[in-house]
């Protein structure tokens, strides 16, 4: 039993020694930087320390910025009522009795003319609120400057930390970017009888601009227009869009041909993420230590989370092609595929064996989610095609 005791004794003396050499190997820069500071004088000493503060307030203030989540709730659709709506977008509103207005008796050449008012579109309320997210209640990560520099000159995408919040903006990002496309091109007018709505145009093409720019840049060289400001323009744009079309002064075409062309454009985009996912976690299952990992799944999640909103708007804006096609109960149970989805939320992502039990495959589990929601959209564009 001593010798036990004894061995025990010395492993536990022989960890500590590798700690101390540990620890003095990671403090070494910092006390030979301290020391050699010591012996500068203040012309060199200012500068460096008001660098240091700079430093150190700014990756401060980045760590902050992707750990807080504002305005983050999957069930943040239900405030819109969409479900109460029963005019599509673009359709003139019945004109409703205002508190004081004329009595029923009076003479109808006293009564004022309202004007006209027609219903607004939940799919580009809810791309505007989707932008205005990402970029005004929540700092836009991925053109922050520390972002930008990386972890030591190493891609943030590629360490396992400090990534997910900007990759499930770029998800959000990229459902807003493919509904822009399909305003432009088929919803926000009338099929070879009007042209290109310039509100749509503006704001798609805002939406298109690079996601990492910051005020300065290399490639071009010289000062640029960070990423924020282009999305917050894209989502004036959008507003007045939606502003115009409640006035009857802009057209949301919503016919079934319309709304096939849609579902299947987002269909391919959710068919081409669950690719990326199969290929992750087929060819890098690595567990806890797949540093990509956690970017796919949040860029995937991203999607999820936007297309929810997009596609619970569109089946307000489509109503009466969705009654007209008896599409009310896929239309819901699509819906639900997607709340399913949104539930997925592991602290840590693990990209292992799918019948791991340590460390599970979280990208095959996002993936499944992600095909069902895609089969189910494929059934609807199948029975619209009828």
């Amino acid at each position: 039993m001593s010798a036990f005791s004894a061995f025990l004794r010395r492993a536990g003396e022989t960890i500590m020694r590798g700690v101390k050499l540990f620890g003095a190997w990671l403090l070494w820069p910092i006390m030979a930087a301290h020391g050699w500071y010591r012996q500068r004088n203040l012309l060199i000493k200012l500068p460096l320390a008001a660098f240091l503060v700079l430093f150190v307030g700014l990756y401060g203030y980045f760590v902050w910025q992707t750990q807080i989540w504002s305005g983050f709730d999957p069930n943040f659709v239900d405030r819109y009522a969409f479900q109460t709506r029963n005019v599509g977008a673009g359709q003139e509103l019945s004109p409703s009795v205002q508190p004081g207005s004329q009595p029923a008796t009076a003479a109808p050449s006293s009564a004022p003319v309202q004007p006209r008012q027609c219903q607004q579109s939940g799919i580009v309320e809810v791309a505007a609120d989707l932008t205005d997210t990402n970029v005004n209640q929540n700092a836009w990560i991925s053109s922050m400057l520390m972002y930008r520099l990386g972890f030591f000159g190493l891609d943030w995408d590629r360490t396992p930390f400090l990534d997910n919040k900007a990759a499930f903006q770029r998800g959000v990002n990229q459902t807003v970017r493919r509904t822009a496309v399909e305003l432009v091109d088929s919803l926000g007018r009338v099929r070879g009888t009007s042209g290109i709505n310039g509100n749509l145009q503006d704001a798609r093409g805002n939406l298109q601009f690079d996601e990492y720019s910051w005020y300065f840049g290399l490639q071009p060289f010289g000062f640029k227009t960070p990423t924020p400001s282009y999305y917050r323009a894209a989502i004036d744009s959008l507003r007045k869009f939606n502003g115009d079309l409640a006035a009857c002064n802009a057209v949301f075409d919503g016919r079934a041909d319309n709304l096939v062309q849609f579902v299947d454009r987002i269909a391919n985009d959710l068919g081409a993420t669950s690719a990326i996912l199969r290929e992750r976690s087929e060819n890098y299952n690595g567990g806890w230590f797949d540093t990509r990992a956690d970017d796919r799944f949040w860029f995937a999640y991203g999607q999820l989370y936007g297309y929810y909103a997009i596609m619970s708007a569109a089946g307000a804006d489509f109503n009466q092609v969705i009654r007209e096609r008896n599409l009310g109960s896929i239309w819901n149970d699509t819906l639900e595929q997607f709340r399913g989805a949104l539930k997925i939320r592991p602290l840590i992502i693990s990209n292992g064996a799918e019948d791991g039990l340590i460390m599970p495959s979280h990208l095959a589990t996002i993936g499944f989610y992600t095909l069902r929601t895609r089969s189910n959209l494929v059934e609807i564009r199948a029975i619209l095609d009828r």
